[in-house]
C-alpha cells in the first residue's frame, strides 16, 4: 500500500519514457536549463516539465548511469549489489525534456549562457544548479593509486565501493580503520556505517574477537547533533569501538598497510596505524566550474539564499543540493525537502512575486548500526531534532532498517526522481502516504 501510494498520480507522465538526447548543436536556448543530472537536477527536471512544459527544459549531464549513491552503504558491507544501486540516465530523464550529453565547462551568469565541453553555448532564461560536490582522493597523498592493492576501499565512489567488500571480507585479524576527513562530505553518517557493519559482519564471522575498530575522525564529536551523538557513543562503547577526535587521515602507504593521521589539534604530529582493512572517506570540495565561476561564494560553493534557494547576486538562478553553501548537512533528504521549496520560489519568480516558502534546513541521516537496525537522525540549520515518527529516533530501530534499505530506494526512483515526492519533512510525507 505504501509503495502504490507513492505512484499515485504519477501514471499519466510515466505512459511514456520517451525523450530527446543530443550531443548538442551550435546554438540552443531553453526557458529553464538545469545544470547536472543528480538526485536534485532530475527531480527538478520533472517538476520543471510540469510548470514550463518538456519542450522548454534541459538537462546538461554526461554520465550514461544514474545512481542512487545512499545504497552504496549497503553495498559495501555486502547487503546490495553495486548493479541495484544504479540505471541508465536516459532511463530516470523525465520525457519530452532535453538531455545535453555534455560535461558543463563555464558559466556566464551575466550573459545567460553556460559553455560545455564540445565547445556548445547553451543560453537560459533560469538557470537551477545541481552540480554536486566533486571527490579528492588524491589530497591524500598515496591515492587513489593506493586501491590497486588489497586491503583498501572507499564506499564513497563506484570505482572503490565494491574494493570496500572485498577488504572486509578478506580481513583476518588486527586493525580495521575507518577515517572522515577535514572537509565538508555528502551524507557525514556513512563514514561510521559501513564501520558498524564492519562490526556486525565480523562478529557474524567469528573473526570480531581478532579485530580492533577504529574509526579516526577529524571531527571533535561523533556526531553534530547531540541527541543522536549520545546513543552513538553508547554503541561504540557496547560493541568495544575506538573513536579518535580530531584525527585527520593525510596519507595512505597501501604496499605496506599504514594509514598515517595528522592530530588536528597538535599540527604536525602524526601517527602511523598498521591496518588489514581500512575505509577512506575522501576529502571533498566545491564543483571546480562553480568554483571559477561568479556563481561561487568564498569557499567555491554555489551562493545561494539559505531560505529559498534563489541566487544571492543573479536572480534567474538557482541552487539545490550538494553544490550550494546551504549550511546544513548535504543528503538526499535534504534534496528532497529542498526540492518543493525551490519549486515553489520558482513558480512564484516567474509570477513576478517574493517568494514564500522557506527552506528550514531540514535534513536526514539513517544511521546504518548493525544489517537490520537504524538510528534515524532527522534535524535542521540549527541541529535540533525534526523528526517523523512518535517514537524515539536515536533509538537502534529495525523499522528503520527496513526503511532505509527497502523502501527507500524505492521510493526515490518512483518518487523524488519524477517530482512526486518531497518537501520538508519528506520521511513524514512518507508516512502519511503509507496510511492512505
Amino acid at each position: 500500500m505504501l509503495m502504490m501510494a507513492a505512484f499515485r498520480g504519477s501514471v499519466g507522465f510515466c505512459a511514456s519514457r520517451l525523450h530527446t538526447s543530443s550531443r548538442s548543436p551550435a546554438k540552443q536556448h531553453y526557458k529553464m536549463l538545469v545544470l547536472g543530472g543528480g538526485s536534485g537536477g532530475i527531480a527538478m527536471s520533472a517538476r520543471m516539465k510540469r510548470m514550463l512544459g518538456a519542450e522548454n527544459v534541459a538537462v546538461v549531464e554526461p554520465s550514461e548511469m544514474h545512481y542512487y549513491q545512499p545504497l552504496w552503504t549497503l553495498v559495501g558491507a555486502g547487503a546490495k549489489s553495486l548493479a541495484t544501486s544504479g540505471r541508465p540516465t536516459s532511463s530516470v530523464m523525465p520525457s519530452g525534456v532535453k538531455l545535453v550529453k555534455s560535461k558543463v565547462e563555464e558559466i556566464n551568469p551575466d550573459a545567460n549562457t553556460v559553455r560545455t565541453d564540445d565547445g556548445s553555448e547553451i543560453s537560459y532564461d533560469y538557470l537551477i544548479v545541481a552540480l554536486g560536490l566533486q571527490l579528492h582522493f588524491e589530497k591524500i597523498k598515496g591515492l587513489p593509486e593506493g586501491f590497486e592493492h588489497p586491503k583498501i576501499g572507499s564506499n564513497y565512489s563506484l570505482e572503490t565501493v565494491d574494493k570496500t567488500w572485498a577488504a572486509l571480507q578478506s580481513f583476518k585479524e588486527g586493525n580495521a580503520v575507518f577515517s572522515f576527513p577535514n572537509t565538508p562530505v555528502k551524507c557525514a553518517g556513512a563514514p561510521q556505517k559501513i564501520m558498524y557493519l564492519s562490526d556486525a559482519f565480523l562478529r557474524k564471522t567469528g573473526k570480531r574477537a581478532k579485530a580492533n575498530i577504529i574509526y579516526n575522525t577529524s571531527l571533535p564529536v561523533i556526531f553534530g547533533v547531540k541527541k543522536y551523538a549520545d546513543s552513538l557513543w553508547d554503541i561504540v562503547k557496547q560493541r568495544d569501538i575506538n573513536v579518535n577526535l580530531r584525527q585527520n587521515l593525510i596519507e595512505v602507504r597501501a604496499d605496506k598497510q599504514e594509514a598515517i593521521f595528522e592530530n588536528l589539534d597538535k599540527p604536525g604530529e602524526t601517527s602511523v596505524i598498521q591496518y588489514d582493512m581500512l575505509h577512506v572517506t575522501p576529502p571533498m570540495g566545491p564543483n571546480s566550474v562553480i568554483k571559477s565561476s561568479l556563481l561561487a561564494d568564498e569557499g567555491g560553493w554555489l551562493d545561494v539564499d539559505k531560505d529559498n534557494l534563489q541566487h544571492k547576486k543573479y536572480p534567474n538562478v538557482f541552487g539545490i543540493g550538494d553544490c550550494t553553501n546551504l549550511p546544513t548537512s548535504k543528503t538526499a533528504a535534504a534534496v528532497a525537502a529542498q526540492s518543493a521549496v525551490l519549486n515553489r520560489t520558482i513558480k512564484k519568480i516567474l509570477k513576478n512575486e517574493k517568494p514564500d516558502k522557506k527552506y528550514d534546513g531540514y535534513t536526514s541521516c539513517p544511521l546504518v548500526t548493525s544489517y537490520n537496525t537504524v538510528v534515524l537522525a532527522e534535524f535542521d540549520y540549527n541541529g535540533e531534532p525534526l523528526e517523523t515518527f512518535p517514537i524515539n529516533q536515536a533509538k537502534e530501530r529495525r523499522l528503520m532498517y527496513h526503511m532505509k534499505a527497502d523502501v527507500m530506494p524505492h521510493l526515490y526512483w518512483h518518487g523524488l526522481l519524477t517530482g512526486l515526492w518531497g518537501g520538508p519533512e519528506p520521511y513524514r510525507k512518507l508516512l502519511h502516504l503509507g496510511m492512505k
